[in-house]
């Protein structure tokens, strides 16, 4: 490394506008020390954490809960479940969970969000599983009012998260009849700093887009009522906001209800940011469906996480974990999820949705 005080005498000696005559010699010292002044100026240390979502398509375990309609989930039901079928699903739902973000930091998400689980047992058996053991997640969960007994949950790597509080949040519309997943909300501090979770799964287009969408309308106002009373209380409070919409970034629910805007320049004190508008204009996406995609799994932070102060835990980037391994490998339906089952019929794969993560950093100073 070079002396402090040559960089500097090097930055003034370009800073004149003046001409000077050199050696050969003098003009290869000048060159080599902005070389070294420039990767010196740019060097910075991060503390990362990933942070993300999966849809893990229908984690039943095989005992029948009277509670809920899991039918379909027994060995006599029309998936034919059995333990060899759930064994294999914990195993590649552990793995793709152990992978994801590898290629910024190896050791699995600090925190990931989970939908489509049956109950604790499913995922005590995630977190004890080969692939994931050794993390030492901890659980949040609550059993939820859905009909068929699917929940939402948070694992949270224990030497990083400390939680200090968690609520299911019941989702409420004019239709007394309907029962669908409780938001969770979770907060605590992930290494030393105050963040709050908000996992969700929101109801599905079952019966069509149009005519399910008052539905999703009413969980993007549940949202929206949460973070804004924590935003009320503290403007700059850092709140991630992860889960599958089932609407893309484009839709009513995210851009008109929830007000979640697309640009970082845009987003002010109060403000909600969606980074996954672009991947979706790109045309990537989480799920798909009848030849097209959609990003219906999608990681929203507030003003607090935005910006480029990384004095404190700020958002670097939204990703879709859609590597190679989780995905078709022949067939109509190449390239797409690798479903457990479609059409009744048994597949043997991850699940029909693609995790999506986010990477935040703090500088280290």
């Amino acid at each position: 490394m070079i002396p402090f005080n040559q960089r500097i005498v090097f930055l003034s000696f370009q800073s004149k506008n003046k001409t000077y005559f050199m050696t050969k010699r003098n003009l290869f010292l000048t060159i080599l020390l902005l070389i070294n002044s420039c990767i010196f100026a740019q060097e910075k240390k991060f503390n990362i954490a990933i942070i993300a979502f999966y849809n893990t398509e229908n984690l039943y375990d095989t005992i029948d809960d009277p509670n809920t309609d899991d039918k379909e989930f027994m060995p006599n039901g029309i998936q034919h479940w059995n333990s060899a079928k759930y064994n294999l699903k914990i195993e590649h739902i552990s793995e793709a969970i152990s992978k994801i973000g590898q290629e910024v930091l190896p050791g699995g998400p600090a925190i990931i969000g989970l939908s489509e689980i049956e109950n604790r047992r499913v995922l005590e058996d995630l977190a004890k599983s080969d692939n994931l053991k050794s993390k030492n997640y901890g659980i949040v969960h609550y059993d939820s009012p859905d009909r068929r007994g699917v929940d939402v949950a948070l694992l949270y790597q224990k030497n990083r998260f400390i939680v200090e509080g968690s609520k299911p949040m019941p989702l409420q519309t004019s239709d007394t009849s309907f029962r669908t997943r409780d938001q969770l909300l979770v907060w605590g501090k992930l290494d030393g700093e105050s963040i709050y979770f908000l996992v969700n799964h929101w109801p599905s287009r079952r019966g069509g887009e149009q005519r399910s969408a008052p539905k999703r309308k009413s969980a993007a106002e549940l949202s929206r009522h949460i973070t804004d009373s924590l935003m009320k209380t503290n403007p700059n409070v850092k709140i991630i906001i992860m889960g599958d919409l089932n609407d893309n970034p484009s839709n009513a629910s995210i851009t008109k209800v929830l007000k979640a805007k697309n640009k970082t320049d845009q987003v002010v004190a109060g403000d909600l940011y969606d980074p996954m508008i672009k991947l979706y204009q790109d045309g990537v996406g989480s799920y798909a469906y009848h030849d097209s995609w959609d990003l219906f799994d999608q990681i929203i932070v507030s003003y607090g996480l935005t910006g480029t102060d990384f004095s404190t835990f700020k958002l670097m980037k939204a990703k879709i974990f859609n590597e190679t391994f989780l995905k078709q490998k022949t067939g109509t339906f190449t390239g797409y999820p690798w479903r457990t089952a479609a059409g009744g019929q048994y597949l043997g794969g991850y699940s029909d949705h693609f995790p999506v993560y986010g990477i935040l950093g703090r500088e280290i100073k």
